[in-house]
């Protein structure tokens, strides 16, 4: 080491002797050796320093190697009381313990420089994770959270929606204001006497499908934001659902209707609420519809429970949350979702439900708070309508026999129109674009027959008459017929002893009235049908769910057993009891509908029905009888008028 100096063999009178006792040489090696390691330990420049602050910098640089002792002694102990050299004779047990007390420094050393080494490891390492959330957040700040695989994927979607084959049919066919919507005036003036009112009420709209109830109701809000004494704002929204396809967690997991809240543990919050433990609740539609309109199509279709929900919704004009992770004292919680779960959520709406189902089958607390609006069947000439329009649309040329077509095989707007685009299509294909296209009956069939269509009157009545064929009429989802019953008679083999059949595929309710019909017969014409082998059959097989058949299957019965002709332009509706009264049915107006679409000249209603009829029915005499008594001279008439002659 350059800052000490090697002791003489010359100097004072005791070295010779202490050299002699403890072997010079080896000892200026080892304490030579322990100033090294102390240099190593603190450095040069530190150890002078040190020395120079224990009062051992000039026993550092004596000759003597006691006094060398003494300053090792002092800066190893840290102690500059020391002032002795040590014995001759303990100078090897003192050197020995120099090298103890100097080994454990540089194992000291040694350690806090490993433990460093892993602390300057660590602290880099945080640095750069640091670094780079900084980096993160600047990007983030910058670009929001989207990143290069993120941004490759919005293009590729972007690109996508720029790629477009057609507009739907219904959206360019569409109704774009009330007066183009056909055949629903009275409707459409009962919903806007229930919407643009300044107490807007809730609606349940009913009829069959296809008839613009949804376009009816988008319309009647945009009508209703003009009225200055409306409560909707110019953006009052309106929401649309399908209650069939409306799924929802009784566990309120998820609730798109109503809304659900966000736990964070099971489901996720986002990531700055779930690592607080908060829970985040979710709106639903009927708060996106709030200060608008709810639409919910097929609302006959959505879960009891649900609806039940709804209905409290209804009557508080709120959405209210609750979860177990919510605590109101945490003051992590950000006010919108204290406010939510204090307050609830704002569904003020108007609700709008459409159903093809029948009144009954409606939650009947759900009827009680709405008012109920029915949408008509469309008759032939009204669909001849929507085509012509529907025509003038899309630009094309109609044969004058293509709308009453199309009207003989579509009883709906929305099926008609998309009739005609199909057909506009095949004539497109077929003239390889050539313009103007004009649309043939022939094309018409054409596509009828491709997609499976069959006329909704197969038969067409006449004026004839046949024995032991009535006609009675049904409604199914809105949408009337004509059902077809015969009924044959023979005398039975032995009096008394005679069968009555009917087809059980038929219904329960057609089988009491068979049986009913049984007693009126013996009680109006005296006859006995156990004398007889009567067979009645409903044609087509058709299940028969109410009551209304009675008195075509009485009139049936009664021609095939008399022999008497039953008028084939006259239909009849109407429950007959056993008294041979005609009690009222349902769905009077439709079946109404249905016998002008098949052709028929005069219908048989029960006289408790005679207020449903309504407008509309151009060229159908429509009849109110009571009993059976009442019905035998309109059935029979051709007969009587014969036997009179």
């Amino acid at each position: 080491m350059g800052i000490f100096k090697r002791p003489r063999p010359e100097g004072r009178a005791a070295a010779p002797e202490l050299l002699r006792r403890a072997g010079d040489e080896l000892v200026r090696r080892r304490i030579q050796a322990l100033w090294e390691l102390m240099a190593r330990i603190h450095g040069s420049d530190r150890l002078v320093l040190k020395a120079g602050k224990l009062n051992a910098l000039q026993d550092m640089r004596a000759e003597d190697p006691g006094r060398q002792l003494v300053a090792l002694q002092r800066l190893i102990h840290e102690d500059p009381t020391i002032d002795q050299p040590p014995e001759p004779d303990r100078l090897p047990e003192a050197l020995d313990e120099l090298e103890e007390a100097v080994a454990d420094l540089l194992a000291r050393k040694h350690l806090e420089a490993q433990i460093e080494q892993r602390v300057a490891e660590r602290m880099q390492a945080r640095h750069e994770e640091y670094l780079q959330e900084l980096r993160l957040q600047v990007l983030k700040e910058e670009t929001g959270p989207d990143n290069a695989h993120t941004l490759k994927k919005l293009a590729t979607l972007e690109k996508l929606d720029q790629r477009r084959l057609s507009r739907s049919v219904a959206e360019v066919l569409r109704p774009r204001s009330l007066s183009e919507v056909v055949g629903q005036e009275r409707a459409i003036e009962a919903l806007m006497a229930r919407v643009c009112s300044p107490f807007p009420s809730h609606v349940l709209i009913y009829g069959p499908p296809g008839v613009g109830k949804t376009t009816v109701a988008r319309l009647v809000l945009e009508e209703a934001k003009r009225r200055p004494y409306t409560p909707f704002a110019e953006d009052a929204p309106f929401v649309e659902v399908n209650g069939a396809t409306l799924r929802w967690d009784p566990r309120e997991v998820t609730n798109p209707l109503l809304g659900s809240v966000h736990d964070p543990i099971y489901q996720g919050a986002r990531r700055e609420l779930a690592d607080s433990a908060v829970p985040e609740p979710k709106p639903g539609l009927v708060t996106e519809a709030h200060g608008g309109v709810l639409f919910i199509d097929e609302i006959g279709e959505l879960d009891p429970l649900l609806q039940n929900k709804l209905l409290k919704v209804l009557e508080d004009k709120r959405v209210y949350f609750d979860s177990a992770y919510y605590d109101p004292d945490d003051p992590k919680v950000p006010r919108y979702i204290r406010k939510l779960f204090e307050e609830g959520a704002p569904a003020d709406f108007v609700l709008i439900g459409a159903t093809t189902r029948s009144p009954d089958e409606i939650n009947p607390a759900l009827r009680s708070r709405c008012a109920e609006v029915f949408f008509d069947p469309l008759t032939e000439e009204q669909v001849c309508q929507i085509v012509m329009q529907a025509a003038e649309r899309l630009g094309v040329e109609l044969d004058a026999d293509v709308p009453a077509r199309i009207g003989r095989y579509i009883a709906e707007g929305r099926m008609a129109t998309r009739l005609l685009a199909d057909a506009y299509s095949l004539v497109l294909h077929r003239t390889g674009g050539r313009q103007p296209v004009r649309i043939r009956a022939e094309d018409v069939t054409e596509v009828a027959h491709l997609s499976r269509l069959s006329s909704l009157s197969p038969t067409r009545i006449g004026p004839l008459s046949e024995i032991g064929r009535a006609l009675g009429l049904g409604v199914s989802r809105y949408v009337g017929s004509v059902v077809e019953i015969e009924a044959v008679a023979f005398p039975a083999r032995e009096p008394g002893k005679g069968k009555v059949r009917f087809n059980e595929t038929a219904g329960t309710m057609y089988r009491d009235s068979v049986f009913n019909v049984a007693s009126v017969v013996r009680k109006v014409a005296g006859i006995d049908l156990s004398d007889w082998d009567v067979h009645v059959n409903v044609v087509g097989g058709g299940r028969i769910d109410g009551p209304s058949a009675g008195a075509a299957i009485f009139v049936a019965v009664l021609s095939a057993i008399q022999g008497r002709p039953v008028r084939q332009d006259t239909a009849m509706t109407g429950e007959i009891s056993i008294q041979g009264l005609i009690r009222p049915v349902g769905g009077v107006y439709e079946k109404l509908h249905g016998a002008r679409r098949a052709g028929l000249k005069r219908v048989l209603i029960p006289a408790d029905n005679a207020a449903e009829i309504g407008a509309g029915l151009a060229g159908v005499e429509v009849v109110a009888v009571a009993t059976v008594g009442d019905i035998l001279p309109h059935v029979f008439a051709q007969e009587e008028a014969a036997r009179g002659a």
